[in-house]
């Protein structure tokens, strides 16, 4: 059998770029139970609402909603619990030492399969105020008016 490469996107937690600030990124496998890839494989993941914390040298996701896998049975696990993420001891280290700060979290932005493994990409981030969202969409919005002014000049 051939083996996969490539990367497939399964979930996108699209508003977590909306109300944090990224500074920085990690690759985390996930610790799952078979049946949770079987229902991942087919995107029945729910990222919104997920947070992750690092406890006792080990940094686990919760909030993160797998269906359960229709054809499961008595093997499918419960939906919210929570999941182990698999990173080295030196990256766990930076993440706890980031989360002690003031206003810095962990929030998983996405999921995808890479070379036929689920992994998950972790943000250390800081959440935005209200005018910084205005911000954002006002440099959104100007953009957009740049780009609609540009296509009709040239066109």
């Amino acid at each position: 059998m051939a083996k996969r490469s490539g990367r497939k996107p399964v979930a996108q937690n699209r508003r977590a770029r909306h109300d944090y600030f990224v500074e920085s990124t990690y690759e985390a496998g996930i610790e799952l139970k078979g049946t949770e890839v079987k229902s991942m494989r087919l995107g029945r993941v729910n990222l919104q609402e997920s947070y992750a914390q690092v406890k006792d040298g080990e940094v686990f996701v919760y909030s993160m909603h797998i269906s359960p896998y229709e054809q499961g049975s008595y093997f499918n696990t419960d939906p919210l619990r929570p999941k182990r993420l698999l990173l080295h001891k030196s990256e766990i280290r930076k993440l706890q030492a980031a989360v002690m700060q003031k206003g810095y979290t962990l929030i998983p932005l996405q999921i995808y399969l890479k070379n036929g493994r689920m992994k998950m990409e972790l943000g250390v981030c800081v959440g935005k105020r209200q005018h910084d969202k205005r911000q954002d969409m006002a440099k959104r919005d100007a953009q957009r008016d740049m780009d609609r002014a540009l296509r009709q000049h040239s066109g």
